[in-house]
């Protein structure tokens, strides 16, 4: 465990809080993407599989168990409890267009042909554009709330540290995954514009809009 990584999932972990907090507060899920949020719950139930198989270290499996836990929890109160604040209208994206392709090429490119791998590499590839509604109901909408705004620097934050963590990895455990690396990246490009507008207008005390 480096420095990178563990602010990376504080990052993460403090997104999801974030979240929650927001959606509880204002007994409101209003510019959230339930879009996005069912391709992270896919992300999470994929990804740790190896909850049943596999040990690491009681760190590791809390994480684990509270990014699956904390998901649906999210899905509930986005299609059950607060549903009525639900924005249908302008969550529109096909999520079916990323799922489709992204579980293909888990299929053509992983580490090993075996289920758990390929459903390994089926997560990493879908987290890289899961946060793609989300963006599209920003850029529908004009714009965000700030409090959303917090939610997606910290998750697009996660990210980028992550890829810090493959770099220090690299240089002084000599361990490069190549998959998981070209994934970040691509996730973290499509937080470029988010990240700038943040930083020029959140941090203002301005609104961000993204545009269409």
């Amino acid at each position: 465990m480096n420095i990178f990584r563990l602010i990376g999932d504080m990052s993460h972990l403090l997104a999801i809080i974030i979240l929650l907090i927001k959606m509880w507060k204002t007994r409101s899920v209003a510019g959230i993407s339930g879009k996005s949020q069912i391709l992270f719950a896919l992300v999470f139930t994929t990804r740790y599989l190896d909850l049943f198989t596999s040990f690491v270290s009681i760190y590791n499996t809390c994480m684990k168990v509270f990014f699956i836990s904390a998901s649906y929890f999210t899905l509930f109160l986005m299609y059950h409890k607060f549903k009525a604040t639900y924005d249908s209208n302008h969550d529109t994206f096909r999520i079916e267009f990323l799922v489709v392709p992204v579980g293909g090429l888990a299929f053509l490119v992983n580490h090993e042909f075996a289920p758990l791998e390929i459903l390994w590499t089926f997560s990493i590839y879908l987290e890289s554009v899961a946060i793609l509604p989300q963006l599209f109901m920003v850029s529908k909408t004009g714009e965000a709330e700030t409090i959303t705004s917090h939610y997606l620097f910290a998750l697009g934050s996660y990210r980028g540290l992550y890829l810090l963590n493959w770099i220090y990895r690299y240089y002084f455990e000599g361990f490069f995954d190549l998959i998981a690396v070209v994934a970040g990246v691509v996730q973290t490009i499509l937080y470029c514009d988010f990240f700038y507008l943040y930083i020029t207008k959140v941090l203002k005390g301005k609104k961000i809009s993204l545009p269409a």
